[in-house]
């Protein structure tokens, strides 16, 4: 594995250097903190060297549950980061969201979307999904999220998916148009023969677009009537009031600007259930939509932005399927957005993106981590000739009438079998970046760190919190329910 002479480019000299290249507010500074120069990754193993991704890497992190994905990458990128940051999960008591909330909050401002009530957080925010839909692209975006939450990338070219998925996007681009609630849309669905969407896309030139739309109102019944469906299924959410009141209008309730938020140090924490159907596909919509807002930020600002904005997406394949999230890869972090796509599995990817999703991103990603809890043979296999083989000296002795003679041949085997990556330790991860050789790592849980006794005791008075609200909630249906 490697040495620290190896992996020069991930030490402290040469990330300080490269953030100084990157980074305008720091060409000056002589001794910039390290977390303003990358994210710490971890120890190379056996040694106190400190390995860190630049702000230019975009990394996936392939991890089992409990195997130190949040406490020792999300989390601690979270709190040291110097920018805005973005996280997607699943879960909120015991994890990133309440161990960094009060610490992000002395920064900068929290923002949660929790539609599902995952932290029974109080709807302090709401956010306009159809913001970005006025253009027949970003309207096929949104319908994009809709779909991709609700199938497989392996059934999302199938004729019912794709012509729902076209219906949505004609309805999306015709509520934004004409400033209209996203809600509207669902009553557009549930009467298909209702020509308001149809003269709105005609008053605002889009005749090709209500062309369409009309001949699908107009075609065969019962083809319409599946396409149809299918869309109300894929939208269902919008269906639920207190889902759709984070994406509607709210009085006295402010409204979440992508914009401003990328120019400040601001934390956005979006959650959503797994499986959560169309709930997912505005946690998926809303990270895009930063991301999106961000790259035009740092068009603006000269190619990159000072501070970089991180983007957590954790269970990404479960609460954030953005569909086209490999291709983004490619150039998000030249723009100073710097993704972290944490999964369980390499099929997991597979599953949302497909083999060919998967394999872009597994390739445009310059930084990879894999933890312990490799239990896919194959891909065990993969990291393992990934990693390479080395020479191995073997000395065999013959004994003959003219004495005992001994030779040394040379034969290679693998530097690290896939049974040995199976059975990493907790604790332990193997580094795969861009052009230098794999390294093992030692993580760096968050709790081991100075300081960790303030965070651990505002991480457990946040998940009080959290149940004190369950409890309150339950409390006032169950007088509800009585009273009725």
């Amino acid at each position: 594995m490697a040495k620290h002479r190896d992996i020069q480019p991930l030490l402290a000299r040469a990330i300080t250097n490269k953030a100084r290249s990157l980074r305008p507010s720091l060409k000056d500074t002589k001794r910039p903190d390290p977390h303003q120069t990358g994210i710490l990754l971890g120890n190379l193993a056996g040694t106190r060297h400190e390995v860190r991704m630049g702000y230019e890497d975009v990394a996936v992190a392939i991890m089992a549950p409990r195997s130190g994905k949040t406490t020792c990458l999300a989390i601690p990128a979270i709190l040291n980061s110097p920018g805005p940051v973005m996280l997607t999960s699943n879960k909120a008591a015991g994890d990133a969201y309440t161990a960094t909330l009060d610490a992000r909050a002395a920064v900068g401002r929290t923002w949660t979307m929790d539609p599902q009530q995952i932290a029974h957080a109080q709807r302090t925010l709401w956010w306009n999904p159809l913001a970005g839909a006025t253009t027949l692209e970003g309207a096929g975006r949104l319908a994009g999220h809709f779909l991709a939450a609700s199938v497989d990338a392996s059934q999302q070219g199938d004729f019912w998916s794709k012509a729902a998925s076209n219906v949505l996007s004609q309805l999306f681009l015709a509520a934004a148009n004409d400033r209209r609630p996203i809600t509207d849309v669902m009553t557009w669905l549930a009467f298909p023969a209702d020509r308001t969407p149809l003269d709105i896309l005609r008053d605002h030139h889009f005749g090709p677009v209500a062309a369409q739309l009309k001949g699908t109102v107009e075609g065969p019944p019962e083809t319409r009537d599946g396409i149809y469906e299918t869309a109300r299924q894929y939208a269902a959410c919008l269906l639920n009031s207190d889902i759709a009141a984070w994406v509607t209008p709210q009085a006295g309730i402010p409204e979440f600007d992508p914009q401003a938020f990328v120019g400040s140090r601001d934390t956005l924490y979006l959650l959503s259930k797994d499986g959560g159907g169309g709930a997912s596909a505005l946690i998926a919509a809303c990270a895009d939509s930063v991301m999106r807002t961000a790259t035009t930020a740092a068009e603006r600002a000269g190619g990159r932005l000072d501070p970089p904005m991180l983007a957590i997406l954790d269970e990404a394949a479960n609460v954030c399927k953005i569909s086209d999230l490999p291709d983004l890869y490619s150039h998000l972090g030249s723009r100073g957005i710097i993704p972290l796509t944490i999964l369980q599995s390499y099929r997991q990817g597979q599953k949302v993106w497909g083999d060919a999703g998967m394999d872009a991103m597994w390739s445009a990603a310059t930084i990879k981590v894999i933890g312990s809890g490799i239990d896919d043979p194959d891909f065990a296999d993969k990291l393992s000739r990934l990693i390479g083989d080395h020479d191995v000296a073997t000395t065999s002795t013959s004994t003959s009438g003219s004495g005992k003679s001994t030779s040394v041949s040379m034969r290679q085997e693998r530097i690290l079998a896939p049974d040995a990556i199976r059975s990493l330790a907790k604790g332990s991860a193997l580094l795969f970046a861009t052009g230098l050789r794999a390294a093992m790592l030692t993580l760096r849980p968050w709790y081991s760190e100075p300081g960790a006794d303030e965070l651990t005791a505002a991480s457990a008075a946040a998940s009080r919190a959290i149940t004190s609200r369950a409890i309150a909630k339950s409390l006032t249906k169950d007088n509800v329910g009585k009273a009725a």
